[in-house]
């Protein structure tokens, strides 16, 4: 089935197109040294890169401006940290990761011990929806399917410390007496996504406090929230699955791994490819953790890299077939247009929603970035963050100019609307009106549409 293929291709995890996604012989440690960073694609370093290993230090040109602007506000997106595989390879033993978390156990973090006390106190947390109800940190000695692990919460406390050094020591974003009207935070419905905003906000707001907390529920995984009635956004997203479709047939190579790789694990290849292996031999890969061995062979680091050379050449594919883009122009208008909308008002004077956090998906991120044009963006990693920054001209206070920086690198000129802006004038920012204009009118242009709901609508065949 369609579906079943989808599950193996990593850009574009299922998402629902309704209204709204053995033996130990082999025990060699399977994780290369990481290196600098190679000249040519190498699936191996691909990889490292997607799990994202905790370091103790990550450059970031976040926050930098000239010195006659002034920071007025900052839009977060986050993916959630690294977690525990979706899907399971049938009969192989499911990989050993403790999902307690053990502030001596590495990674960790400073602020770990503190992390783990305060969100076991969280009983006056303010959340919408199924959020009340799920647990604020991971505690299980095997992690469940989807489960953040340490490593994912690690991830984002380092996130959250980075932010604080630069938007709230730097630039006093943040009043000192600060409240809940000053934030605006949105998860998805997962314990993943809960857990990593949880994360990022305990070591990025200064002395947490649960009653100026307010996270709101979103349904949607693009965050369409009431906009989510568009009919052709499934439409282009069915024609992309079906782009991946004919992509993955073409392959005999990749056939014939799945093939070897059956073979070792007893099964039909059809049931195999189902399975998604892909999905649980990553986390293999970033926990450091043998690949599954059975009787009949080991799965092993060329299966890996040919499943994984597969996914980099479709995400080419997929750039230049466009058909992904027309589908990530309506998913994510919604969430773009609410920035922008937020972005105006503080531009008039609004002291309101200065920091916003939306917890998210690959399938969150993955459509944004390419909705902007930023097509030389790697798939978002575990705890992956894109930024829009907001800020002011004090020599021009009714001027008013946006950065925006994906894990730490300035992209605002990677995008459609801000690419020919001259980066290297004495205000090398991109003014407001391109982001406003590109949101409101340029989302629109290649549907023949001037609107939201009339390019949703619109038939094209």
């Amino acid at each position: 089935m369609l579906v079943h293929f989808l599950l193996l291709v990593h850009l574009i995890p299922v998402t629902s197109v309704k209204e709204d996604g053995s033996s130990s012989k082999n025990r060699k440690r399977i994780m290369p040294d990481p290196l600098t960073e190679p000249p040519a694609i190498d699936p191996i370093y691909e990889a490292q890169v997607y799990c994202n290993t905790p370091r103790t230090k990550e450059h970031s040109i976040e926050g930098h401006a000239p010195h006659n602007f002034k920071l007025l506000s900052i839009n977060v997106l986050i993916r959630h940290g690294d977690r525990y595989p979706l899907y399971a390879i049938p009969k192989m033993k499911r990989p050993d990761i403790d999902c307690n978390l053990l502030p001596d156990r590495k990674p960790s973090h400073p602020q770990l011990e503190a992390f783990i006390n305060h969100m076991f106190k969280g009983s006056e947390a303010q959340m919408d929806g199924t959020l009340s109800s799920l647990p604020r940190y991971p505690s299980h000695l095997l992690c469940e399917m989807g489960e953040l692990t340490q490593t994912g919460v690690v991830q984002h406390l380092q996130n959250g410390q980075l932010l604080r050094e630069t938007y709230l020591k730097k630039h006093k974003l943040l009043p000192d007496n600060w409240t809940a009207k000053h934030l605006y935070i949105e998860s998805t419905g997962k314990s993943r996504t809960l857990q990593s905003g949880l994360a990022l906000l305990y070591s990025f707001l200064p002395n947490f406090d649960w009653k100026k907390i307010i996270i709101k529920h979103q349904w949607s995984s693009v965050f369409c929230s009431a906009s989510c009635d568009c009919p052709m956004r499934n439409h282009y997203l069915e024609e992309e699955q079906r782009r991946q479709y004919s992509f993955r047939v073409k392959n005999s190579y990749l056939e014939k791994t799945y093939v070897d790789m059956a073979k070792v694990v007893g099964i039909p290849t059809r049931q195999l490819r189902a399975s998604n292996p892909i999905d649980s031999l990553l986390c293999h890969f970033c926990h450091n953790v043998s690949f599954p061995c059975t009787k009949n062979g080991c799965i092993d680091m060329e299966h890996f890299k040919v499943i994984k050379t597969h996914q980099i050449e479709d995400e080419k594919e997929r750039q230049a077939k466009k058909l992904y883009f027309k589908y990530a122009l309506m998913a994510t208008h919604p969430l773009l247009n609410q920035t922008v909308t937020r972005m105006q008002r503080i531009a008039e004077g609004r002291k309101e929603e200065l920091f916003a956090l939306y917890s998210a998906h690959d399938v969150t991120l993955s459509p944004v970035l390419s909705a902007l044009g930023i097509i030389e963006a790697r798939f978002p990693r575990f705890a992956a963050r894109l930024v829009f920054e907001l800020w002011q001209d004090l020599s021009r206070s009714k001027e008013h100019f946006i950065r925006i920086l994906y894990n730490g690198e300035d992209v605002t000129f990677q995008t459609s609307f801000c690419r020919e802006h001259d980066r290297h004038s004495s205000r090398p920012l991109c003014p407001l009106a391109k982001f406003v204009h590109f949101v409101r009118r340029e989302m629109f242009a290649v549907f023949n549409s001037t609107n939201y709901y009339d390019a949703c609508h619109r038939r094209v065949f």
